[in-house]
């Protein structure tokens, strides 16, 4: 496949995933263009549906109305029976190549969106370009269209070069990265169980861009631990001059509670975070609200320091709730484990790079531990656990804009350039392993 073949493929590719948007659980049109991809390109195995996600193991799904209604909207669209297996938010698609005796090769590729409304501004390349998202409310704000569409070029040009490859290549296109609730459930289903190397990449926007494209991680653990909840306070509601001493405030319950997350002490040993990101609550002025919703995450540097943060929280919304006599459900929506880079992995991230004429950080250079959080832990964590090697690397490029920004893009070009470190280090751990 030539380059300009890659690349022409990639954009368009990309171009169609951003244009149709969809939410972690609800990826239905998502998945079924990479299962159908992937046909085209000729993998020996195509999983979706149950396949892919143990449905217990699934969390924060949306309700069973959301679930419903945009699976009847997609459904609408095509007559490809593939699509049945994914009703219920069995979103997802898993395909393999299977190539002899050999090392077992996961790739993971995230595919969901956020929910933020993408800028309309003339700037805006998509927008400007015709390929603006369709789905009001929904964009590819974090770039995992661009993502989608690597794993599609990458399963093309090992699909081209599998002649010269050994073993099993495993292509995880995961639902529900965003709020880490996806990676448990592929985990759950046992898809890591066999797997020697496992990676996973991010595009990278940098405002303060230093010329350098690809970052494989460094020695330190990279990302938080965090739990994502949402919690539900119950009270009963009254009039709010005829008769205040018979409701039971849900709204002040929650916004104690929100100072009191907020007081949590910070930690010696390592950083930590709390962010509560909605409260809902109340009808009218004059009405004592009976119900609040909150969501909120915690986060910290080490899996010790995580648990600090969400026994403290977990606390504190009870006594909110006990304090103004109101009840508290509370449900764990997402959850994810720091990520350890390992070596053999960085090093070899960074030779490719090199090799292919792309500017690379040092592997074993200390740099600044990032704050931010992504499920491919559980996938790492499983993988290392079992003797097997994993690795998390970014692709940088110069953007005024950050990831989850209603005008975030993506250079595309990071997506070739995706693509061949992504072969070339497969080819290698084929080759090494003979």
């Amino acid at each position: 496949m030539k380059e300009n073949g890659t690349r022409d493929y990639l954009t368009r590719i990309r171009r169609e995933l951003h244009r149709y948007p969809e939410p972690g659980w609800l990826e239905y049109r998502t998945s079924l263009l990479i299962a159908e991809e992937l046909s085209r390109i000729g993998c020996d195995k195509i999983y979706v549906g149950a396949e892919v996600t143990k449905g217990d193991s699934r969390m924060g799904l949306p309700s069973d109305k959301d679930l419903t209604e945009h699976f009847r909207e997609v459904k609408k669209l095509t007559d490809n029976p593939l699509l049945n297996k994914m009703e219920g938010g069995f979103t997802g698609v898993i395909g393999e190549l299977d190539l002899g005796e050999g090392p077992v090769i996961a790739l993971r590729f995230d595919i969901d969106a956020l929910k933020v409304t993408e800028s309309d501004k003339p700037g805006h390349k998509p927008f400007a370009e015709g390929f603006v998202s369709e789905n009001p409310g929904v964009m590819h704000a974090c770039g995992h269209d661009c993502h989608g569409a690597i794993g599609l070029g990458v399963a093309r040009r090992l699909h081209e070069i599998k002649d010269s490859l050994r073993g099993k290549i495993r292509f995880i296109f995961q639902p529900a990265e965003e709020g880490c609730r996806g990676a448990a459930s592929i985990v759950a289903k046992g898809w890591l169980e066999d797997v020697d190397y496992c990676i996973a990449c991010h595009v990278e926007p940098v405002s303060d861009y230093d010329g350098v494209e690809i970052e494989p991680g460094g020695p330190e653990v990279f990302g938080s631990a965090t739990t994502k909840y949402d919690a539900e306070y119950f009270g009963v509601s009254s009039h709010a001059g005829g008769a205040p001493e018979e409701g039971r405030n849900a709204l002040l319950a929650a916004a104690n509670a929100v100072l009191g997350l907020y007081g949590i002490p910070r930690n010696s040993r390592g950083y930590t975070r709390i962010n509560v990101g909605t409260l809902i609550s109340g009808s009218g002025r004059n009405v004592i609200p009976d119900h609040a919703v909150m969501e909120l995450e915690v986060r910290g540097e080490t899996e010790e320091l995580n648990s600090y943060m969400r026994e403290n929280a977990e606390r504190i919304l009870k006594s909110s709730g006990d304090m103004y006599g109101v009840g508290l459900s509370l449900r764990k929506v997402g959850e994810g484990h720091p990520m350890t880079n390992d070596r053999e992995l960085r090093l070899l991230c960074a030779e490719t790079s090199r090799e292919l004429g792309f500017s690379c950080y040092d592997p074993d250079e200390i740099r600044s531990t990032s704050g931010t959080a992504e499920d491919f832990g559980d996938m790492m964590k499983r993988v290392q656990e079992q003797g097997g090697k994993a690795l998390y690397f970014k692709l940088r490029y110069p953007s005024e804009y950050s990831l989850h920004n209603s005008c975030m893009d993506v250079d595309e070009e990071v997506m070739v350039k995706a693509v061949r470190v992504f072969c070339h280090m497969v080819q290698k751990l084929c080759k090494e392993s003979q």
